[in-house]
């Protein structure tokens, strides 16, 4: 997915509730205690039990497929559904496209590679296998893999019968629909998905990726190839296809965010065309990949206020959020915005289907962007997102996603060493972290997490399945603080500048009103509406971290910024013992200001 790095009848709008703008104005984070959203009731499960250790490799998917249970394909309830790009290609392979998304300018060496990850390759057949200029340390030949070969795509779908990973979205990107070998070449990694999950008794949908797609004519392709789909293809004739309320469902990612295409008014056109078609087999339970700030209609969504129209009409609404957070306490802070986004999308008449990733960046293909921008700390990060998305009882979950290494965000399996990777490029392994985890742990931890959203085992925050892997060792000399941002600005920040290092912050507070709340690094930010900040009114947000990588003799510097209104004060709090002692306070009047604070006010009762 490209991103920051993705009716029942022909009166289905009346049966929604009347659009009520209120819902997407600046609306703030609410305390989660006061929400006291119930969960809804889980199924009985249909898959398979999630291992308890690695699954020993497979030989080549066989003509019968290996024993395996089948998914309901009438719901999306309780299920986590992957996104599956498929758009992996090799020379050879009958595509025409050659090493398509593995290399840059066709060409099969590490300075070409343009990926961030090295999917494992070991259970790969000889006629699966595609031959790079990549070695390994040991000097042998790196292969990768295609998605046009039927055989590994079945392989796939085996991994999730065997995991229990209930499906996939199929990606089907709307820029390669009027070439005729990429369109060919969808159609094929489409046929093989339908297959993969025919043999194993997993669902699939189909996804729709407008990134990159001309505004004049995007509409009517769309509205063509779903015809396609549905009259020559049949993809909606398969008892895998999944399906909701009675309808297949079909997805469509991209609309409303800035620098894509489509106004307001194509989207409703859409809309219209695909819940309200006068003829049934082309209607659908539509679900939208939408922006992160939808609600609000700000940042990375499109801000005229017909937009909000749009993102209510949907039948399913699913923010996409991969990027968006790194440490376990942005990741809440975003839990108060699910909360709200939850209650609009049913304000609306829509469910609510929020988007978990195990981490990502996107470094090959830009080498001035981070290597593992957003680490995936052992899979810390996947499991807080679940249990936050599990916690508030959403109904159902989008893991981005199944097999995408271009942004670090793949579920399958990976290698697990840099001695599983070739020479000569940067690539992030399952021990990058420090972990030491096998190749299938992403797998195993979405099976768990699918489980766990279907109620079969207890809602756990922490991971409940056992890697064997030990965590990095907690630095020497890491001594715990607490600090208190107050502004009365519409916007702080907070920075340690130098003398250390903050690390695994944790939430204590904040203020329900606050907005664009962040913790990252060694940098904290808290904002409000204009508004409030222009009638005097304070936020707050209290935060707890660990202050560690002390420079001897070197005092800690901080730096505090704000908007042009009203003024912030910052508390630094010794939390050593049993409760924390004030140690310092910072008033910033100005915008910006360096406030510099002994170390050693923070190392000893």
């Amino acid at each position: 997915m490209f991103g920051f790095s993705k009716v029942q009848s022909q009166f289905r709008f009346s049966e929604k509730k009347p659009l009520i703008r209120k819902i997407f104005t600046l609306l703030t984070v609410t305390i989660l205690v006061a929400c006291n959203l119930p969960s809804t009731p889980a199924p009985v499960a249909t898959n398979s039990p999630v291992p308890t250790k690695s699954v020993p490799p497979t030989a080549a998917p066989t003509e019968t497929p290996l024993p395996h249970t089948t998914v309901d394909a009438s719901t999306m309830q309780h299920k986590l559904l992957m996104g599956y790009q498929g758009w992996f290609t090799c020379q050879g392979d009958g595509s025409n496209t050659g090493y398509l998304h593995w290399f840059k300018n066709n060409t099969p060496d590490a300075a070409n590679f343009r990926v961030d990850m090295w999917p494992d390759a070991s259970e790969l057949t000889p006629d699966e296998r595609c031959a790079t200029g990549m070695k390994y340390p040991n000097g042998e030949t790196a292969y990768l893999y295609s998605a046009y070969n039927p055989k590994t795509v079945m392989r796939h779908f085996q991994w999730m019968s065997q995991y229990g990973v209930d499906g996939v979205f199929v990606q089907r990107f709307g820029s390669e629909l009027t070439d005729p070998i990429h369109f060919a070449t969808r159609n094929v990694v489409t046929q093989n998905a339908r297959a993969g999950a025919e043999s194993y008794g997993r669902v699939f949908s189909m996804m729709y990726d407008t990134s990159g797609m001309d505004s004049s004519t995007f509409v009517s392709i769309l509205e063509k190839d779903w015809k396609y789909m549905v009259d020559e293809l049949k993809v909606t004739e398969s008892p895998a296809y999944l399906h909701h309320n009675g309808k297949p469902v079909l997805a469509i990612w991209g609309l409303g965010f800035t620098e894509h295409p489509g106004t307001p008014e194509q989207a409703m056109e859409l809309v219209n065309f695909f819940e309200n078609n006068p003829d049934p087999k082309y209607q659908v339970t539509l679900m939208g990949g939408v922006p992160t700030w939808w609600r609000i209609l700000q940042n990375d969504s499109l801000t005229d206020p017909a937009w909000a129209d749009f993102y209510c009409a949907l039948d399913v609404i699913s923010p996409w959020t991969v990027g968006r957070y790194r440490s376990d306490m942005e990741v809440d802070l975003y839990k108060l915005t699910m909360v709200q986004d939850m209650a609009a999308a049913t304000e609306c008449g829509a469910e609510y289907m929020p988007v978990v990733f195990p981490g990502t960046a996107f470094h090959n293909e830009n080498h001035s962007n981070l290597f593992n921008d957003t680490p995936r700390r052992g899979g810390n990060l996947y499991w807080r997102q679940v249990y936050n998305a599990v916690s508030i009882g959403a109904p159902m979950i989008y893991n981005a996603m199944f097999d995408e290494v271009d942004e670090d965000t793949a579920m399958y399996k990976i290698a697990a060493t840099k001695d599983d990777q070739p020479v000569g490029v940067d690539l992030v392994s399952m021990d990058t972290d420090g972990y030491k985890l096998p190749n299938d742990w992403y797998l195993r931890l979405a099976g768990a997490a699918t489980q766990m959203l279907r109620g079969e085992i207890p809602l756990a925050k922490n991971i409940p399945i056992e890697s064997g892997a030990v965590a990095p060792p907690t630095p020497t000399g890491t001594y715990r603080i607490r600090i208190q941002i107050t502004t009365t600005s519409d916007w702080a920040v907070l920075t340690l500048n130098s003398g250390g290092t903050l690390i695994n912050p944790e939430l204590v507070s904040v203020s329900p009103e606050a907005i664009n709340l962040g913790a990252s690094g060694n940098r904290f930010s808290i904002g409000q509406p204009i508004s409030r900040a222009n009638s005097g009114s304070s936020i707050e947000l209290v935060v707890d971290v660990y202050l560690t990588a002390l420079q001897a003799g070197a005092p800690l510097q901080f730096v505090i910024e704000s908007g042009a209104i009203g003024s912030t004060t910052v508390k630094l709090f010794n939390y050593i013992q049993d409760a924390p002692i004030e140690a310092g306070t910072l008033v910033l009047y100005d915008m910006s200001k360096m406030f510099s604070v002994p170390a050693e006010k923070f190392i000893s009762p």
